[in-house]
């Protein structure tokens, strides 16, 4: 289909002519949208236009229309309109429309509309003019236009707003499907885990309404899970016992001895045949029972399937039995759904295999719970019981902000990426109190989930609307992406933080914008990726008052509706997120491959790799390479007198690796020294008196060690061994003053040089330095830790000078 000239994109045009007895209506704006026409939305396969719904109907018998004409994008014009014909799209979310009433007479007309925006944007203009300009927002679907004389409803228009961003039949209409789906697969899980049924009762206060709304989302799987236990119902065999003649038995069974014991009458004396004896007479039964088996359907899983069915049927009775009382135009595509289901009901209720009797009590059998066609119909009543209270009227999304929507509709599908992989552990989507179960997803709530990695046990979260508990106080001012994923993974003690925030906005890269000279295709806004360095620069993490601050965020990232995921890989927004780890990922129903691709490298991501995507200010490198060079020196306490004498004369030193949990240190290692405790040395012996520096190490077997032999004897734990140039004694031990090494420490050569206490040691930030030093200068320093062993302690209490 060719593209309308330019300059009809953007010329006001008379899109709708109402006139009537009583007054005229006009509605003038743009008949296209540009964003519409260059992302090719709302069309069938065949290129053309889909159906827009269009309706108008006086209320009231004094109301007669007389005619009614509509924009064609067939002819360019306006054309006539009756009821039944067809119309296309015409009006656009987000686009400026000015509507006209022109009143034949001096009437008290009023506009009416439900959202309180669009109502109060029409306003009279002079006694016979009602006039504004209309903008529905990111609102999508129906709009009812409704107009009032005396307070009395007399005319409504019904117009179809489509998303300018997105196409209506197609993204549109699965986004609402997979939010719906992902709501009612995570309240079942829910309802599964939490609620245990024990006899027949219903939620208290549920509305019709809700029970309509939700029985309308799983009505086609109810009756398809009816139809497959049709295939193959539960039953049971009875056995059923019958008195007759005794020469047409063809098998008798055990149950006729005592059946006869009781009854002599049944006995006829018979000497020559009888096969009973009794005193001495024999005896040949009249008349026996025959048990015949048949198999029945009358079982308590079936006799509940036809209670729920009776009683979907009675409640939609009920729903036509209300709607009749209304006083509103009949809405016929509703009549014609509860018409249908109904007819549904009544067709399921002639099976077979439900002509039973009544359910007087329920009970949860293994059928009901693992029986296919049961057990969804058991989960659907389950639904239906609870009932299902969305906060934000998430059900009814045809006049749902879309923007929102969107948003939404993101993290559900994250949800739905991970949980096919990954084993959800916890949520709080889905609460329950008296009333019903309650879905808490809304713009002004938090949410989480919680999932578990099966391959590795890592436990990460996908955080809705809010932050990590560390990250939410800033320094400056405090942020609020759409979803944080929030990784912890195995030796590691940082986290790995990512932000993916849903952004219902596209820039179509209209040709000779500056947009299209710099990419060449539609992407995501410029500014909406400033926004991700905003968040990855302004939320930091800090341990406590006084340290200092990091970022949190290593990577953050714009998801936006976009459907060609495979022309989009060449944008320099998406090439980008590999380069520094901020960029944009297209995420609409049919194009989430690459969001997903990403999704399993981060989660499998090493420590190191996960580290290495960030980007690091210039000088990084050089900075931590002079900070991390001097802490250079390895203390290793000895675990034994004899080890001391070994490793002087071997150049040596051994521990164990699992006492070194960051391997990467052994490549900083210059030197190791030798803590001798006071337990094994003695008080004038202990301390720390040889160093040495360091020429090679490895990782071997303890059995690999024959210097000195293990207590334990050959064993194939893993040792680092430490080969020593050569081992030089200080001229000034470094004394334990009440504190000591465990097992090993690192520290630097400059405070290996100058200790005095080996509590002096564990001084490592540039103010106890700072503070150790200016002390040191005046007399001498005592060093308080929170443990007796340096390395066992996790902070330095307090630097003050002797007395």
């Amino acid at each position: 289909m060719a593209l309308p000239h330019t300059g009809s994109l953007n010329q006001s045009t008379e899109l709708l002519r109402i006139e009537t007895n009583l007054f005229n209506l006009y509605i003038q704006g743009k008949p296209f949208h540009p964003t519409v026409e260059t992302l090719n939305l709302h069309r069938n396969v065949d290129e053309e236009w889909v159906d827009a719904h269009f309706h108008a109907a006086p209320l009231v018998d004094s109301l007669v229309i007389d005619s009614i004409s509509v924009f064609s994008h067939e002819h360019r014009a306006m054309t006539s309109w009756s009821s039944g014909d067809l119309c296309t799209p015409t009006f656009y979310e987000t686009q400026a429309y000015e509507l006209v009433i022109e009143k034949k007479a001096d009437i008290a007309l009023t506009f009416h509309h439900d959202n309180i925006h669009v109502r109060q944007a029409i306003k009279p203009l002079g006694k016979m003019i009602l006039s504004g300009i209309l903008n529905f927002q990111n609102e999508v679907g129906l709009s009812e236009l409704e107009l009032r004389l005396n307070g009395e409803a007399i005319f409504r228009l019904q117009l179809e707003i489509f998303p300018s961003k997105i196409d209506y039949k197609n993204d549109y209409q699965m986004i609402l499907n997979d939010v719906n789906e992902q709501i009612y697969n995570l309240s079942f899980d829910f309802l599964r885990k939490t609620y245990n049924l024990t006899g027949l009762k219903e939620t208290n206060h549920q509305s019709l309404t809700e029970y309509f709304t939700i029985l309308q989302h799983v009505f086609t799987q109810l009756v398809q899970a009816v139809e497959r236990i049709k295939l193959s119902p539960h039953s049971k065999l009875q056995s059923e016992n019958r008195l007759i003649d005794a020469a047409r038995v063809k098998r008798a069974g055990k149950e006729n001895i005592a059946f006869l014991a009781k009854r002599p009458h049944l006995l006829a004396k018979d000497p020559m045949n009888g096969v009973i004896e009794i005193g001495g007479q024999r005896y040949t039964p009249t008349h026996l029972l025959e048990t015949k088996r048949h198999v029945h359907y009358d079982t308590a899983e079936n006799r509940f399937v036809k209670w729920v069915l009776v009683r979907i049927g009675q409640k939609l009775k009920d729903v036509k039995t209300r709607l009749a009382q209304k006083s509103r135009v009949e809405d016929p595509n509703l009549t014609n759904k509860l018409n249908l289901m109904q007819s549904q009901v009544q067709r399921l209720l002639q099976h077979d295999f439900l002509d039973v009797g009544e359910m007087r009590q329920l009970s949860i059998s293994l059928v009901l719970q693992m029986a296919s066609g049961y057990r969804e119909v058991y989960r659907y009543y389950l639904m239906l019981l609870k009932g299902l209270s969305i906060q934000n009227d998430l059900f009814r999304l045809s006049m749902k902000d879309l923007a929102q929507l969107y948003e939404y509709w993101c993290f559900l599908k994250i949800h739905h990426l991970l949980s096919k992989k990954y084993e959800l552990l916890k949520q709080d989507i889905i609460k329950i109190n008296r009333s019903g179960l309650f879905v808490t997803l809304d713009k002004s709530q938090q949410a989480k989930m919680v999932y578990k990695n099966p391959l590795n046990g890592e436990i990460f979260t996908l955080f809705y609307n809010s932050l990590p508990k560390d990250d939410r106080h800033s320094p400056t001012l405090s942020q609020r992406p759409d979803n944080v994923l929030t990784l912890k993974k195995n030796d590691a003690a940082a986290e790995y933080k990512y932000i993916f925030d849903a952004k219902y906005r596209i820039n179509p890269a209209y040709e000779g914008t500056p947009y299209f000279e710099r990419y060449r295709m539609p992407g995501p806004e410029e500014d909406d990726i400033n926004t991700m360095h905003r968040y990855r620069d302004a939320i930091v993490y800090s341990e406590g008052q006084g340290k200092e601050y990091e970022r949190s965020m290593f990577g953050a990232y714009v998801l936006f509706p976009y459907h060609d995921e495979e022309r989009f890989q060449q944008h320099k927004f998406y090439r980008s997120v590999e380069l520094i780890n901020i960029g944009a990922f297209p995420f609409l129903p049919n194009s989430t491959s690459l969001m997903e691709k990403f999704l399993d490298e981060i989660i499998m991501d090493s420590p190191e790799k996960a580290y290495e995507r960030t980007t690091r200010p210039r000088g990084t490198k050089e900075y931590y390479g002079n900070k991390l060079s001097g802490k250079n020196v390895l203390v290793g306490a000895l675990s034994k007198k004899p080890q001391l004498e070994a490793a002087l004369e071997h150049g040596f030193y051994h521990t164990p690796l699992r006492n070194i949990t960051d391997h990467k240190v052994l490549t900083r290692l210059e030197f190791v020294a030798l803590y001798q405790s006071i337990r094994l040395f003695g008080a004038d012996d202990a301390g720390i008196s040889w160093y040495g520096r360091v020429k090679d190490w490895k990782v071997v077997p303890r059995s690999a060690i024959t210097a000195i032999p293990s207590s334990r004897g050959a064993t194939d734990e893993l040792y680092v061994v430490f080969e020593v140039d050569e081992w030089v004694k200080r001229e000034r031990v470094i004394i334990p003053a009440g504190h000591g090494i465990y097992r090993i420490l690192y520290t630097t050569d400059y405070m290996l040089n100058r200790a005095k206490e080996v509590s002096e040691l564990r001084l490592e930030t540039e103010e106890e330095l700072r503070d150790w030093r200016e002390k040191r200068r005046v007399g001498k320093v005592k060093v308080t830790l929170d443990r007796e062993h340096l390395d066992l302690g996790s902070s330095v209490l307090g630097i003050g000078l002797e007395d």
